[in-house]
């Protein structure tokens, strides 16, 4: 099988819309398989990358989480009030830099070691963001502000500390259905909460 850049010949881009992000059209060829080339178009949705972490304490078994409105998820259906991890986008910024900053504006914590488990495309079908996932312990002596987010840029952000079994069950409840902190949460049961349980 050839490499997949010589499996890929763009023939066309347009921009459809580059307001809040970048909106593309690519008319492109692809060589499929079997060796013939067949010609696709895609729309992709260039926001950056980013990062998201995860706050645990491990004695007490806790975790930090915030609540916030989400206008995409409430025009599906949802009320728009996702409960999530904390995350942001890049920004230029290195994914340790943006987390460190981020995980300040929104919960108030200030964290010193992160520690990056794994990255991962949210949605490859038509989103080129990758984010890069993060842990870290906290305590309540790194707490130096009240968090909350950035008012101008429409944040209003409610710092939650809850037992993670709460949060497992949240996600058990479809309390949570944000795919980012799921999959922290997931990553916590089985390597930090569970490692905790067997020292």
């Amino acid at each position: 099988m050839s490499p997949v850049v010589e499996r890929v010949r763009v023939v066309e881009s347009q921009v459809l819309s580059n307001d809040w992000y970048l909106l593309k059209k690519t008319i492109f060829d692809f060589r499929r398989a079997n060796g013939e080339w067949q010609r696709q178009q895609r729309e992709t949705y260039d926001r950056g990358n980013g990062a998201v972490i995860l706050l645990y304490q491990p004695r007490s078994r806790h975790v930090v989480l915030v609540r916030q409105f989400r206008f995409p998820a409430y025009v599906n259906g949802h009320d728009g009030m996702l409960v999530e991890a904390p995350a942001g986008l890049l920004d230029e910024a290195t994914p340790e830099q943006r987390i460190r900053a981020e995980v300040e504006e929104e919960t108030g914590y200030r964290v010193g070691e992160v520690s990056k488990v794994f990255e991962a495309f949210m949605s490859p079908g038509s989103v080129t963001e990758k984010l890069y996932f993060f842990v870290a312990e906290y305590d309540a002596d790194a707490k130096v502000g009240h968090g909350g987010g950035i008012e101008s840029e429409g944040e209003d952000i409610e710092v939650l500390e809850l037992p993670f079994e709460d949060a497992l069950a949240m996600v058990s409840h479809g309390e949570i259905v944000d795919a980012k902190t799921i999959m922290l949460l997931q990553y916590a049961q089985l390597n930090i909460f569970t490692a905790a349980l067997e020292r």
